[in-house]
């Protein structure tokens, strides 16, 4: 079984930014030396074996630590099986939306979409929440091209958030699910 890590606010190969070598490096210090990369925004494929979902989580949070060590940049990071992360990209990818949709990560338990708060918030940034679970929602932006899912979560939650594009998501489960 594999798990997903999605890192917040990494643009691998910018100035400021954590390498690839340093995010590698960080899951092999975390006893993960077959974590791999996946497009340059900090998601990064891992075997998880016979950890589960909270010995993973764990790995995430060890890379985290080793990675700001390493790096010296404190990042924080979600996890999520790949198992699950297939099943919410098959109910999103075949909507003729799919290009606007995002998912995002977070750890503020459930969004409730129809909460006032919820929709009034993802509404003044252009978007909606049209489905959720815990620690994670898939946002439908009204424009091609935006992306309104960190900034509302953050904004509902009060904590940290990252997003990744539905067809970003479809191209990592094809990869990855074979």
């Amino acid at each position: 079984m594999h798990h997903v890590a999605f890192i917040r606010n990494v643009n691998q190969g910018q100035r400021g930014q954590p390498s690839t070598a340093d995010l590698v490096g960080a899951f092999a210090d975390a006893g993960c030396a077959d974590a791999v990369t996946f497009q340059s925004n900090g998601t990064i494929v891992f075997p998880a074996g016979t950890l589960g979902v909270d010995g993973a989580d764990a790995v995430i949070a060890d890379a985290l630590v080793a990675l700001a060590a390493r790096s010296g940049l404190e990042r924080e990071g979600f996890g999520m099986p790949l198992s699950s992360l297939g099943a919410i990209v098959d109910a999103h990818a075949g909507e003729p939306d799919a290009h606007r949709r995002e998912l995002t990560l977070h750890s503020g338990g459930v969004l409730e979409m129809a909460d006032p708060d919820v929709v009034r918030e993802a509404a003044h940034r252009r978007c909606r929440v049209v489905d959720a679970g815990p620690g994670w929602a898939v946002l439908l932006n009204e424009r091609d091209r935006e992306s309104n899912g960190t900034p509302v979560v953050e904004r509902l939650t009060g904590g940290p958030a990252t997003s990744r594009g539905i067809p970003t998501l479809v191209r990592l489960v094809e990869r990855f699910s074979r």
